[in-house]
Formats: C-alpha cells, sequence, structure tokens
C-alpha cells in the first residue's frame, strides 16, 4: 500500500482506512506492506501488530511548491520499494491511495510488472465545485493517470462512482463500490465523562458536535450559522467544533460577527481517547458537507449513539435514512440544518429510535471484516488480469519470433537458389 498519510500522521480520513483496512487484512492471512510519508519523530520502520510499515522522508531539502514535495515523496517511495523487493521479494499487488503517490504507482507497475488497485478518496474537481486553476488541472490530470494506470479502482459510494465516471470515462465495470469502513468495538468500555464533558459545556447546555476538517467544503461555517435559529428555539445549546484547518479563523471571526463568542467553543484537533470522549459527550452530531465522498465520522458518531445530522449529498446521504437513523439536512442551507437539529433536541423518542437503528447499520454494513473480504476480491479481479495481459504478451511474443524464424528460414533458401532464379522469385 502506498499512502502519504498513516498512524501518527492523521491529515484526513485516508489514515484510518489504511491503518483499519491493512490490520483487517492481515488478520485474514495475507501480508501487508505500507509505504508512507514520515512526519516528526515516527519510526522509519514499525511492526504494526503485524503490519509492515516503512516511513520515508523528504531529507533537507525544502521544496518551492506543493508539486514539487510531493514528487520528492514519490521518489522516495520508489527507492523504499525497490530495497524491500531486492531484500524481501516482489508483491503480487500495488494498493495506491489517492493521486499523491499516483508516480511511484506507476513507476513500480511498469518496472515489477505488478498490477495497481487505486483507491480515489475524492476528486480535486469534487472538492472544488469544479476544475480553476492550473494547479487544479494537474492534479485533477493525476487522478486520471493514477485510474488509467490501475486493473482496478475503488471508490467508497455510488456517488463517487458516478462522479469518476463522469469525469475521467472510466467503464463503470472497472469501478469497485466499497465503502469505508469503522471498528465495531471502537467505543467499547468508553462512558459519557462528565469532567471531561465540563472543559467544553456546562450541565445543562446540549453540547452540538463537528468533527472535521475546517475546510470549505466540509461546511461548517453553514453549521455556524444555523446557531442563532437553534438557539432561538432551544437557548440551551452549545456548539463545539474539534478540528483544524486553514479556515479556524475566518469561522472564529464569522462566530464572535454572530455573536456566539459563549455558545460556539473551538476545541481544536482530538484524537484517540479524547475524540472517543467528544463524541460521547455530545448529545447530536452534525456534519454540513457540501462535498463528501464518504463521511466516517458520521459512522463514528452513529456507533457511539450519537444522532446525527447530515448533508444530503454524496456518501452521507448513502449512509442516512431521513428519520429512520438520522437527519438530512439541504447541503449549503442553514435553515435546513437548524430544522433538523432542533426536531431531535425537541424530540427524545425520535432520537432514541435513530441511535438505535443506527448503530445496527453501522455494525452490520461497515464492519471491516466486510470491507476487507470485497478489497481482496478486488485484488484478485486485478491480478488476474495482469496474468492474462502476460499470457497475451507472451503469446504475441512467441508468435513474433515464429514468424521471424519463418522470414528466415525463407530468406535461407531464396539465397541457396541460382542467382537468376532468385531474381526472378524476388
Amino acid at each position: 500500500m502506498l499512502t502519504w498519510e498513516y498512524p501518527p500522521r492523521v491529515v484526513g480520513g485516508v489514515a484510518r482506512v489504511v491503518h483499519d483496512l491493512s490490520h483487517r487484512l492481515i488478520k485474514d492471512g495475507h501480508e501487508v506492506t505500507v509505504i508512507t510519508y514520515n512526519e516528526g519523530n515516527s519510526l522509519e520502520y514499525e511492526n504494526d501488530r503485524g503490519v509492515e510499515v516503512y516511513r520515508v522522508n523528504n531529507y533537507m531539502i525544502n521544496a518551492n511548491t506543493l508539486i514539487d514535495w510531493v514528487m520528492q515523496m514519490n521518489f522516495n517511495m520508489i527507492a523504499k520499494a525497490n530495497q524491500i523487493i531486492v531484500e524481501k521479494g516482489n508483491f503480487d499487488v500495488i494498493h495506491a491511495h489517492d493521486w499523491l503517490v499516483a508516480y511511484a504507482a506507476k513507476t513500480l507497475k511498469n518496472s515489477y510488472d505488478l498490477p495497481i488497485v487505486a483507491t480515489i478518496h475524492a476528486t480535486e474537481a469534487g472538492r472544488n465545485g469544479g476544475i480553476h486553476n492550473d494547479l487544479q488541472k494537474y492534479l485533477n490530470d493525476t487522478e486520471w493517470l493514477l485510474t488509467y494506470e490501475a486493473a482496478e479502482v475503488i471508490v467508497n459510494s455510488n456517488y463517487m462512482k458516478n462522479e469518476l465516471q463522469r469525469l475521467f470515462g472510466l467503464p463503470y465495470e472497472k469501478i469497485n463500490v466499497v465503502p469505508n469502513g469503522v471498528n465495531t468495538t471502537l467505543f467499547s468500555g468508553i462512558d459519557r465523562d462528565y469532567n471531561f464533558r465540563r472543559k467544553y459545556a456546562m450541565d445543562n447546555e446540549k453540547i452540538i458536535l463537528y468533527v472535521g476538517r475546517l475546510v470549505y467544503e466540509k461546511g461548517v461555517q453553514h453549521l455556524i450559522s444555523a446557531m442563532p435559529k437553534i438557539l432561538q428555539g432551544y437557548n440551551d445549546a452549545k456548539l463545539v467544533i474539534a478540528g483544524k484547518g486553514g479556515m479556524l479563523d475566518e469561522l472564529k471571526e464569522q462566530a464572535n460577527n454572530l455573536g456566539l463568542g459563549n455558545k460556539v467553543c473551538f476545541a481544536g484537533y482530538l484524537g484517540g481517547d479524547d475524540l472517543k470522549k467528544m463524541y460521547k459527550a455530545a448529545d447530536i452530531s452534525v456534519f454540513p458537507s457540501t462535498y463528501e465522498p464518504f463521511g466516517i465520522v458520521a459512522l463514528e458518531a452513529m456507533l457511539s449513539e450519537n444522532p446525527v445530522v447530515v448533508s444530503d449529498i454524496g456518501g452521507l446521504d448513502e449512509i442516512v435514512d431521513h428519520r429512520v437513523n438520522g437527519m438530512k439536512s439541504y447541503a449549503g442551507n442553514c435553515n435546513s440544518i437548524a430544522d433538523s437539529v432542533l426536531e431531535l433536541l425537541y424530540d427524545e423518542q425520535l432520537c432514541a429510535n435513530v441511535v438505535k437503528k443506527a448503530k445496527n447499520k453501522v455494525r452490520n454494513n461497515y464492519n471491516w471484516n466486510k470491507i476487507a473480504q470485497d478489497t481482496h476480491f478486488t485484488y484478485q479481479k486485478a491480478i488476474c488480469q495482469s496474468m492474462a495481459e502476460k499470457q497475451k504478451r507472451q503469446i504475441e511474443q512467441e508468435r513474433a519470433q515464429k514468424n521471424k524464424r519463418t522470414r528466415n528460414t525463407n530468406n535461407d533458401i531464396i539465397n541457396l537458389l541460382p542467382f537468376r532464379k532468385r531474381e526472378s522469385y524476388a
């Protein structure tokens, strides 16, 4: 597996997907090697409960641009993969996660005749509502290159399958929908910690929780805009925003301009047990994305027995059935967000019903056992295709050699003929 993030380096949802999928594949008897980027003081090699993790550095070279930095990372991933193959032997398949590792995957494919399975977790066009500048076009083209070079492509929702088919013209049968999952024992032994909760809200306040990156497409700005209406209907409410990102200062200014200084808490990035405690401390979780290929955070909240409100878009729309296992709101519509939140705040029976059904759906549909099996089936498809192509190339080479031998034999016969006959024959 090639990925630019793997715990303890966590940028988005890719790190958790690669981590949980790798460990489930190990339990199923497969051998998994992860090559990733090294950040901070992480070990360059680690046996992570059976998963062999190699982390590469970008050394002392300061990249001028994002693209330069990504290319340096890819060169170092290639070097590390070459070293592993020389020492331990070849792999059966390359699993490449997103465009950031496209060139390493392509190089290893061509060097060692290996099939690529590519997972596209999100697209540049989707994140930005289209392609608007040269950098975005480069990233979009790199995404296309990775899907073109891959024998099979994995996406995490039908929404993403349609998006890739539309953007890149991929054959439908090449795109496999394998949802992301969550560890179903994630909250075992975790109860509501009231001392932890009091760091963020008073006992009488209902916590409305947002977890995720603070970027435009996650829609947290619309949730902040919904708070005045929510507070008008239910004053004992507090919005806790857990995450980091480029919009932090802008969002703080928005909250202050709306007079929400004491009703919006920016908790920063939470990980590990703190994140689990935060889910348990919350009363409602809201994920108001305007673009969301999947939405692992919604699964985590549902598993934590937290009623959720999500946008009616992308993977979130496929996870949640309105008023059955959660609530939906119109994407980008703060009034709609407020209405769904208030309905949950007013109706305890509705909360109890959606929580029970949500938890059952996560356990049945989004467990890593099933997801790993579906991923392994995709690997098998890619490997079989690769073997068939090798056999085809071998047959073509043998045919070409046979034709060459036939031509050489005919030329030898011609050369044995008398001069006149050879000329006439020719």
